[in-house]
């Protein structure tokens, strides 16, 4: 077995928590598409001509990224596609960070959920790209017996655990940090 070889079991789970990571923000954008524009036009990043349309396509690059990320015969585009919707997003977060533009919404929550920025959203997002990484791979060393079909799905829902907590964190930390004062 190549050093580089990763369990099939792991790559799915991966893959497919990612998956749902992307689906889900994709649906909360375009479920409320007038928040999400909102949101790419406070980033000051793009003329504002620009703004609705990347409002617009942003998440349907999302959507087709996750959804790409649950089958093996578009599991490479997924990859290729998620790392640009993560990269993307990444560096919009970290424009603004670096300009000091901290009390804005990070877009990525849709109309329940306020994120201010921080640098613990570039730091989850790159938690992310290395999750897109290792879902995009084959993971073809082995056959799926259907004890691992159980993992995989544990396994997802474990990490889905993860980020939903992570998110909360993120989400209060500013409002622990007022009660302080």
């Amino acid at each position: 077995m190549d050093a580089l070889t990763l369990d099939p079991v792991l790559a799915r789970v991966c893959g497919a928590a990612l998956a749902v990571v992307l689906l889900s923000g994709a649906w909360q954008k375009l479920r409320d598409l007038a928040v999400f524009e909102a949101s790419v036009d406070i980033y000051r990043l793009l003329p504002d001509a620009l703004v609705p349309l990347f409002a617009r396509a942003f998440p349907l690059f999302e959507a087709l990224a996750g959804a790409a990320l649950l089958f093996d015969a578009t599991r490479s585009a997924g990859l290729v596609l998620s790392l640009a919707v993560l990269g993307v997003a990444t560096a919009g977060v970290i424009a603004n960070l670096l300009r000091g533009h901290t009390e804005i919404d990070c877009g990525c929550g849709g109309a329940e959920g306020h994120t201010t920025l921080s640098w613990a959203l570039p730091a989850r997002n790159t938690v992310l790209l290395i999750a897109a990484v290792l879902g995009g791979q084959d993971g073809g060393s082995r056959d799926l017996m259907w004890i691992d079909y159980l993992s995989v799905a544990g396994g997802t829902l474990a990490l889905l655990g993860l980020y939903a907590a992570a998110n909360q964190l993120m989400a209060n930390h500013p409002r622990l940090i007022q009660l302080r004062n």
